[in-house]
């Protein structure tokens, strides 16, 4: 290839109705036709999930004295191998709130709900970022969000961690395909059986031939990638076709919408999938991820060993089965069995995490990796479950060691610490001179 050939930062493979955007390559230039310094811009996700954890399962099981993680607990075991990707903070809090309404609503506001008012307190982390550098992708924020089980699956504060400003919610995805088609599909005038890489097969050909042999390299894992998720979208939507004709299947099985897989783990890294994916192509530099909403009941049966719903084990010391969270259906044997099961359920959602991190981890971007130019935060509303804590909230912090975080440690804070502090240290990371955010004016100590 010349050397004395670029290609624009902003350039997408084109074809009928889709536009397919590029990872970063070498051979790219800025608007002007000079080469970019290729140092990728900072990225942050925010996943969330309910109904807290059981108290002492989210602490290392051995540190050393600096704080370096040696070794996490059997819980966190499917973190194991991303340690040096962590940061792990004790005694973490928001101020303003907590618990499975109001503590949802406003985890990433740093504001006081009001229920009264339907009001969040202010604009989220997420959505002020989006704002900052929204204009230089093709979506400006991405919102997603499991379809919600229980009956508080359609309550508006449980549903809600993005606002645009302190009472109006950010609309946000529960379909893959949806997501998929928004940030690769630009227009209706295409065959929807068509496969985006089917479409943009011939300006992809004419582009490799210009590549040399890394970007060839990179232009290659990027294209195959989406053609995985592709797969994987068309099979969800395949089973669930052959569902409706199954009369039995019917019976037995409470069908998601089209184009929801019906696996649960399979939806879950489907959507993990399009995070990653936009973060790569430059879709979007933002996004958040509800794991589900906040006071969620759903099943986790299909964990060996567990039974109940998700919000019915977090009280774990009510073992009876009789109690207004319970099902009516479901009792334990012991407080032991129980808790076993609320940590069971802990570890299945690490495992999602470890599989995120997997993914980003794999991405090269220049001299560091997706994860090194992404910061990522992971972490719920409530402390202990079954107290409804305010303190000591399960939140880690991962990604960003190219972003001027030092990662690799469990950060044991002494005493109550903001939440917000961090957000305002992204933020800062991410460009924005702001002297405060929600409850935070300086920046969460000991992150370099």
């Amino acid at each position: 290839m010349n050397k004395s050939w670029y290609l624009s930062r902003r350039s997408a493979l084109k074809g009928m109705g889709v536009s397919l955007a590029l990872p970063l390559l070498e051979c790219m230039s800025d608007a002007s036709g000079r080469a970019v310094e290729r140092t990728p811009q900072a990225r942050m996700a925010f996943l969330y999930f309910p109904n807290g954890v059981a108290e002492g399962s989210w602490k290392p099981a051995k540190t050393k004295e600096d704080g370096t993680l040696e070794e996490l607990n059997e819980w966190m075991g499917p973190l194991e191998k991303h340690k040096q990707h962590l940061l792990i903070p004790h005694n973490i809090w928001t101020p303003r709130g907590n618990g499975h309404m109001a503590g949802t609503a406003t985890w990433l506001t740093g504001g006081e709900y009001s229920g009264r008012h339907v009001s969040a307190g202010g604009i989220s982390v997420d959505q002020l970022a989006a704002k900052h550098i929204g204009q230089d992708t093709l979506l400006d924020s991405l919102q997603l969000s499991v379809r919600g089980e229980g009956f508080f699956s359609k309550s508006l504060p449980r549903n809600t961690i993005s606002w645009i400003d302190r009472r109006t919610p950010a609309t946000r995805e529960i379909e893959p395909r949806i997501v998929f088609d928004q940030m690769f599909r630009t227009t209706e005038q295409f065959a929807p059986d068509s496969s985006v890489l089917d479409l943009v097969l011939e300006d992809a050909k004419s582009l490799q031939r210009q590549l040399g042999a890394v970007d060839r390299d990179k232009l290659e894992q990027y294209l195959t990638s989406i053609q995985a998720i592709e797969r994987r979208l068309k099979f969800s939507s395949e089973q669930t076709a052959r569902a409706e004709d199954n009369t039995l299947l019917n019976q037995r099985l409470k069908r998601p919408a089209a184009g929801i897989p019906q696996n649960h783990d399979d939806y879950m890294k489907l959507m993990l999938d399009m995070i990653v994916l936009g973060f790569w192509a430059d879709a979007t530099r933002v996004s958040t991820f509800m794991l589900d909403h906040g006071q969620s009941n759903r099943y986790f049966n299909f964990i060996d060993g567990v039974q109940g719903t998700w919000h019915a084990l977090s009280h774990y010391q009510d073992i009876s089965g009789e109690t207004e969270d319970d099902d009516g259906l479901t009792s334990w044997s012991s407080v032991r069995e129980k808790r076993n099961m609320y940590n069971a359920v802990t570890q299945w959602h690490h495992r999602q995490i470890a599989y995120l991190l997997d993914q980003m981890s794999e991405i090269k971007e220049g001299d560091a990796t997706l994860l090194d130019n992404s910061m990522i935060v992971y972490g719920s509303s409530l402390g202990d479950g079954h107290e409804h804590s305010a303190d000591n909230l399960p939140v880690l912090f991962a990604g960003g060691s190219n972003l001027n975080m030092r990662t690799g440690r469990y950060l044991n804070y002494s005493r109550n610490t903001d939440l917000n502090r961090y957000y305002l240290s992204m933020l800062h990371r991410m460009g924005m001179d702001l002297d405060r955010f929600g409850t935070a004016d300086d920046e969460l100590p000991d992150l370099t």
